[in-house]
């Protein structure tokens, strides 16, 4: 008997002539943000752009490096890719309210599992002696 039974699609990527990536479907198709923070100050920039797939995005973010500033990199501000739901070529500015909200709702929802009612373990015979 089979019980979830996946399918995954694999398309070659060539890195170099001795080596191959392999890529699944769902980096192929899915969307990526490119957000911009800084290691030293935890500060987020935001998201500088949403790409499809995720060899695309790693591309965009070698070019942001590529076209740092070294002072830039200096003081601290790094790129990142983060998968997201998002559609690729949104506004930046949109993305960055959208992502924020979401993390919100996380963190909220996070807070409130922290603080549920935590229930002992044992026989129930057991928690009345105590």
């Amino acid at each position: 008997m089979k019980s979830g039974c996946y399918s995954i699609v694999y398309a070659p990527l060539l890195v170099n002539a001795s080596e191959e990536l392999f890529l699944t479907r769902d980096e192929i198709s899915s969307s990526y943000a490119i957000i911009r923070h800084n290691v030293r100050t935890y500060r987020s920039d935001g998201v500088v752009e949403v790409i499809r797939g995720k060899q695309n995005a790693e591309s965009e973010v070698k070019k942001f490096e590529e076209s740092q500033h070294p002072s830039d990199r200096h003081e601290g501000w790094r790129y990142f890719l983060e998968k997201t739901d998002l559609k690729a070529g949104i506004d930046p500015s949109e993305a960055t309210h959208r992502r924020q909200a979401e993390l919100e709702v996380r963190e909220s929802k996070a807070l409130q599992e922290a603080q549920a009612p935590i229930v002992p373990f044992g026989r129930p015979t057991e928690m009345k002696r105590a």
